[in-house]
């Protein structure tokens, strides 16, 4: 096969998970696999993280995809739900939801479900997105123990907003008003995301949600998941298919933007931006080739890219090509691209080939 593949590794996950939980040895941990377990394919993550003690998801329908395949663990949609059909389905299929908006509160006074759901009410605590306000948090937290439709026992949320940067202030500001309210209402608590989990101790309390870590990248700010102890759980992979000898001041690619600074040969890669590899990627962004480093030129195509060989002269077109993870950090290829690494995830293509291994 010459187009590319995504090798997920399943041992990865697990070790990641095993890492989270170890990190934060006093939380139960739900394990995120929202938007398709971030690239990586929801039942296959879900069904990886065996161990966890509940799975986390953002939206109703995926909840109800895991529960319709068969996946029985504790299921909590981040979002919650928007409308009187998905409050039913949180009922029949025993999903615990996150209360956000006075819109909910609204939707659960003008509607009864046959069994109650289980309830995360949310505090913005500086995120400013989704949340209620700390002075509106007594009202609701009053309102959802006294609803028939709200299982006993509701707890208490809250989102990082700035976790992956150890210097910012702002994380220890969220924490501290998290606690003034969260104190009073002696409930179970959740505020710990990956960041929180690597870097604020403080915030790993009953429950933690760790998320972009369980695939293998770090959350932090100028550090790569190999030096959280994590292990990449995708390999991107492709192959090359033509070997090209260019002239000095020859063009390669789309606008001739980058030009041959001498005589050389130059490779063509079957990968691209139609494949999710990011077109923004500028010349000397690296890949593996043969488990060497050589740079990106030109720029990427929807199908293919090219890669300068002058210190690579014994390469063969078939010989394979890592455009991230194993040997090479996404993180790497994410912040030459301007991006980061959950976008390069999330942006894999439905035409990439999916293989597992270690199962």
């Amino acid at each position: 096969m010459m187009g590319p593949t995504a090798v997920i590794d399943l041992s990865a996950l697990r070790h990641n998970l095993q890492r989270a939980a170890a990190l934060a040895p006093g939380s139960r941990l739900y394990a995120v696999i929202k938007a398709n377990a971030y690239g990586h394919g929801l039942l296959r993550a879900a069904r990886a993280f065996s161990d966890a003690d509940a799975l986390a998801v953002a939206r109703v329908e995926e909840a109800v995809q895991l529960r319709l395949a068969g996946i029985d663990h504790p299921l909590l949609v981040l979002e919650g739900f928007f409308n009187a059909e998905e409050l039913e389905a949180a009922s029949h299929y025993q999903l615990e939801v996150a209360i956000q908006q006075p819109e909910q509160l609204q939707i659960l006074s003008e509607h009864s479900i046959g069994r109650p759901v289980t309830c995360w009410l949310k505090m913005d605590t500086g995120m400013h997105r989704l949340g209620f306000q700390p002075d509106a948090v007594d009202a609701a937290w009053k309102f959802l123990n006294a609803h028939a439709s709200v299982a006993k026992g509701v707890r208490v949320m809250t989102h990082l907003a700035s976790a992956d940067d150890l210097s910012n202030p702002v994380t220890n500001d969220q924490l501290r008003l998290f606690r003034v309210h969260a104190d009073q209402l002696n409930t179970v608590t959740s505020i710990a995301n990956s960041a929180g989990i690597i870097g604020w101790p403080t915030s790993r309390t009953d429950w933690a949600r760790p998320g972009i870590m369980l695939y293998g990248a770090s959350p932090m700010l100028g550090r790569t998941g190999v030096s959280e102890g994590l292990r990449p759980a995708m390999t991107l992979k492709s192959r090359i298919i033509a070997i090209n000898s260019f002239a000095k001041g020859s063009p390669i690619g789309y606008s001739g933007s980058w030009v041959c600074p001498e005589d050389m040969r130059v490779a063509v890669v079957a990968a691209g931006y139609g494949d999710g590899y990011p077109r923004h990627a500028p010349p000397g962004t690296p890949v593996l080739l043969n488990k060497q480093r050589v740079p990106l030129i030109g720029r990427v195509s929807m199908d293919m890219l090219n890669l300068d060989l002058r210190t690579q002269p014994e390469v063969r077109v078939g010989d394979e090509v890592v455009l991230w993870g194993e040997g090479l950090a996404v993180e790497e290829v994410a912040e030459r691209a301007g991006t980061i690494a959950y976008e390069l995830f999330c942006g894999v293509t439905q035409r990439v080939v999916f293989e597992e291994i270690n199962g």
